[in-house]
């Protein structure tokens, strides 16, 4: 090979390498590193799910959820998100061009109420003029209380909702006595489960609730759609990895997470066992209406969403595998 055809070979590698690396891509997961909600995605990054599927991605971008999640996927021109379902909506009805393509978290089983060990309080019943803690206002953390207080026939005047800013700055209010119950969501649950009383788990309290949704934009819809339809793939079969090798999903998730395989154990293997309602917590993409509808009515309890959501406008369900599709 004389110089020039090796000059030729190598500028040809560079550039092959440089196209890859241009077509490889990010998406965005609300609270990505920190919440249970985008564990799968962990998954399907290590095993190669969305490569298998079509869709190079080169990385995840995390942000604290909601509206800043929507402003990064809009901001970045990205073509997927998972977001917040009240978030969503409400930007879209805002004028956000964006498409709700599935629905990922079924449930809000991650979420548990622990006190102090040796408290008086020992079950959801007790706590009528307690100090419950949530997140920051407008939340799920927030939320999930006013419904579990309705559920067990008390009001939010019944007790004191004070806002404390995070979970893990719930379980420092909790062992200063700041507060007396905890409103705690995994893998920050599991995390102290050892150092605190549950008193309940949301799964045994309240009916499915969508937690997150898939999202996309109206230009990726359009343009990118089977980038779309392979993230959602990608993201089913690492679903479906963490249901069937739960030990081993764990540790995969701890070392993106950077948390102890133990705590993430527990974590998963709590959010992977079957609910009293038999609805998954981690969902493969296919839509759960009734669910949607009361997350929405729980956000608007808190003044989260105002309005009413026509789903028939605001998702897409084209994007999912043939038999994930709603039933005509």
């Amino acid at each position: 090979m004389t110089r020039l055809r090796r000059t030729l070979a190598v500028l040809g590698t560079l550039l092959l390498g440089m196209s890859a690396a241009e077509a490889a891509e990010q998406i965005v997961v609300s609270n990505y590193g920190v919440a249970a909600n985008g564990m799968p995605y962990a998954i399907a990054m290590e095993k190669g799910f969305f490569h298998q599927e079509g869709a190079d991605i080169s990385g995840i971008l995390s942000s604290d959820g909601g509206g800043s999640t929507v402003r990064i996927m809009l901001g970045g021109n990205l073509a997927y998100g998972e977001i917040a379902l009240a978030s969503t909506v409400a930007a879209i009805q805002q004028g956000a061009d964006l498409r709700i393509v599935s629905d990922n978290a079924l449930t809000v089983a991650e979420f548990a109420w622990a006190v102090k060990k040796g408290s008086p309080i020992r079950a959801l019943t007790d706590l009528k003029g307690k100090r419950i803690g949530y997140t920051n206002p407008k939340s799920t953390s927030q939320a999930v209380d006013v419904l579990m207080l309705a559920t067990i026939g008390l009001k939010p005047t019944d007790v004191e909702l004070v806002r404390v800013g995070g979970f893990g700055e719930q379980v420092v209010a909790l062992g200063l006595g700041s507060i007396d119950v905890a409103t705690l969501a995994d893998p920050v649950w599991s995390k102290n489960a050892g150092d605190l009383q549950p008193i309940g788990f949301a799964d045994d309290v309240l009916p499915p609730l969508c937690d997150v949704v898939g999202v996309t934009t109206g230009a990726a819809a359009t343009g990118r759609p089977d980038f779309v339809r392979a993230i959602i793939r990608g993201r089913r079969k690492a679903v479906e990895f963490m249901y069937a090798h739960p030990d081993e999903a764990s540790d995969i998730i701890a070392k993106a997470y950077n948390l102890e395989p133990a705590i993430v154990r527990a974590a998963v293997n709590r959010l992977t066992k079957t609910a009293k309602s038999g609805t998954p917590y981690w969902g493969p993409g296919n839509f759960d209406f009734a669910g949607m509808d009361r997350m929405i009515q729980a956000q608007s309890m808190v003044g989260a969403f105002s309005g009413t959501a026509d789903w028939g406008k605001l998702v897409d369900t084209g994007f999912l595998p043939d038999d994930l599709k709603p039933h005509k």
